[in-house]
């Protein structure tokens, strides 16, 4: 591909980022590698939405620009870990998608297998150990696990996705943040079902060598879990999410949540079915209590009203 076709597709890549709300004002940045040692990437301090040809800087290996106006934007060593670490990786896309960053907030894992069509594509996207920004510790951890992984959140920060192209690293981006948003949703609603460990186990297996992935991840196709964490493989979350999966939260707003149990059982009677009503409106329990004076007395007064009415 020439070079001016690179630059046309970083344009529109960076202009889909913003279009897409995964960046806002100036974050984010793109690169490219154009051929062994020399890397296309956004300067420091653009706007993605507005970038035109003169933001594109190449530099070397090395970090040091060898033409085009501006800087290479500061985090430019996060993009050398990652093509460091994986000769196959020939486009990098840092974005914030704010849904991804507010579950590394939140403190909830993403590293979990809800959807068939990510884990087949993607695996899982784990969050990365706090560090500060535009640092060597931070492009160091990146580089660590984007040589598993071809999307990874990096916490309080936002996203770092890799592929053979821009628009596959897009792609993976877009995906991360689609998955966070279904899943959020999912967890508005009472709580996330993740796939059976079987199943997402026999998806990752057939992905990884149906589509590819990382080179070390596709090295553990045919073993025992493929490359899946252990959260996947143990299914903590199937059917009824556990405290520690990704299930309805335990605190804040759905700490006094309280949920029903319905059971199929024989009316004995009109009268023990309204005491079982009143005892749990009063009290909130549904252990099988004796009714108290004033529990007898509202069923009475019910029971009335009703005989009164035929």
């Amino acid at each position: 591909m020439s070079e001016a076709k690179i630059r046309r597709d970083m344009i529109r890549i960076a202009r889909l980022c913003y279009e897409r709300h995964l960046l806002v004002a100036l974050d984010g940045n793109l690169s490219v590698r154009l051929d062994d040692d020399r890397i296309l990437a956004t300067k420091a301090g653009c706007h993605k939405g507005m970038l035109t040809d003169a933001d594109l800087v190449v530099i070397d290996r090395r970090g040091n620009k060898l033409s085009g106006e501006g800087d290479p934007t500061s985090e430019m060593a996060m993009h050398m870990a990652c093509y460091d670490a994986r000769p196959d990786v020939r486009a990098v896309v840092h974005a914030h998608p704010p849904i991804s960053v507010a579950f590394t907030i939140a403190g909830v894992s993403m590293a979990r297998c809800v959807l068939p069509e990510v884990v087949l594509t993607l695996g899982v996207v784990p969050t990365l150990d706090y560090r500060t920004t535009g640092t060597a510790d931070l492009a160091a951890l990146v580089g660590e696990h984007i040589h598993h992984h071809d999307a990874v959140l990096m916490d309080r920060h936002g996203a770092v996705c890799v592929g053979a192209t821009l628009l596959e690293a897009f792609c993976r981006l877009e995906t991360m943040e689609h998955t966070a948003l279904i899943t959020k949703t999912a967890r508005d609603m009472g709580r996330v079902k993740e796939l059976p460990a079987a199943e997402a186990v026999r998806l990752r297996s057939m992905g990884l060598k149906r589509y590819g992935g990382p080179p070390a991840a596709v090295a553990q196709a045919d073993l025992p879990g493929a490359d899946l964490p252990e959260a996947c493989r143990s299914c903590t979350g199937c059917a009824n999410p556990s405290p520690t999966g990704i299930g309805p939260s335990e605190t804040g707003s759905r700490q006094l949540m309280r949920m029903a149990r319905v059971t199929a059982a024989p009316l004995a009677s009109l009268s023990s079915a309204l005491a079982d009503a009143a005892r749990f409106s009063l009290s909130g329990s549904t252990e099988v209590t004796p009714p108290t004076p004033l529990e007898q007395t509202v069923t009475a007064a019910v029971i009335q009203a009703l005989g009164d009415e035929s």
